[in-house]
């Protein structure tokens, strides 16, 4: 791996099993047990990875803020609703296919999706 690269993260959660369920099903992350037994997952490049954490308190106020890709932040919003999740900055243009949106999680943490402009 380079040095340098962000390569784990911890997400503050109630439960990890429901936590686990939500970003799955949003962003098609993959969870594992590890290898002490707490439920782990890795994201759809294999590059990041981390855990849900309990007893810590959500991240709720934009200090470090983490943008997940998604391909159409309008299609993801209503699917992130559904499945636990809170709509906080609706969809924005920056122009150009850039867009972007914030979200929190069924937890209450602070998450901001991107949008690429399609090539």
């Amino acid at each position: 791996m380079p040095e340098g690269k962000i390569c784990y993260i911890e997400i503050p959660c109630v439960n990890a099993e429901a936590s686990a369920a939500f970003y799955s099903k949003i962003f098609g992350w993959k969870t594992r047990a590890r290898g002490d037994g707490h439920l782990a997952f890795d994201d759809t490049t294999g590059a990041v990875s981390g855990t849900w954490v309990a007893g810590r308190p959500p991240s709720r106020e934009p200090g470090v803020l983490v943008y997940i890709m998604v391909d159409h932040i309008e299609s993801a919003l209503p699917e992130l609703t559904a499945a636990g999740g809170r709509v906080v900055t609706p969809f924005t243009s920056l122009g150009g296919g850039d867009a972007y949106a914030t979200f929190a999680d069924p937890a209450g943490n602070l998450f901001g999706l991107y949008q690429q402009p399609n090539k």
